[in-house]
């Protein structure tokens, strides 16, 4: 499965905000300098998650982004499904009970296609966002090794 820019820049935006914006708002001209994307297209990622409540935003000359929410209790999935919506490898998996897929009853593959996605599920739902604010402190001091 490969994730679109949507999905990648905003988990990268997400990470951004909740290490940067622990003591103060973060303003989007910040987030978009050090992931170097565009403010406009970060408007838009901040946006999608602005709706899910994942994000807030503040008004005024010390407005900016934050975290809305626990970071241990906001996971990986929670902001991948907030800007990819369902995370299907393929269309069939886990739909074939509603009649999405016309060969359901017949196809041996469907199994394999929910294997991959509940695997998925399972990674995506496991990592939180505290974990992610931890590694990428860590990173910074040079104390981070990966597993």
């Amino acid at each position: 499965m490969k994730f679109s820019t949507k999905g990648r820049y905003g988990l990268r935006a997400m990470v951004d905000v909740a290490v940067a914006g622990e003591e103060a708002p973060v303003p989007i001209q910040a987030i978009a300098k050090r992931q170097d994307l565009s403010e406009k297209y970060l408007e838009q990622l901040l946006g999608m998650l602005k709706k899910a409540g994942l994000v807030k935003s503040i008004r005024g000359n010390q407005g900016g982004y934050q975290i809305e929410g626990d970071l241990a209790e906001i996971s990986v999935g929670d902001i991948l499904r907030a800007l990819e919506g369902e995370l299907l490898p393929v269309d069939c998996a886990g739909f074939e009970e509603d009649g999405a897929c016309k060969a359901a009853k017949s196809c041996v593959t469907k199994y394999v296609w929910k294997r991959i996605n509940e695997s998925l599920e399972e990674t995506v739902n496991r990592i939180t966002l505290r974990e992610l604010v931890e590694q990428t402190k860590s990173m910074q001091a040079g104390t981070w090794e990966e597993e």
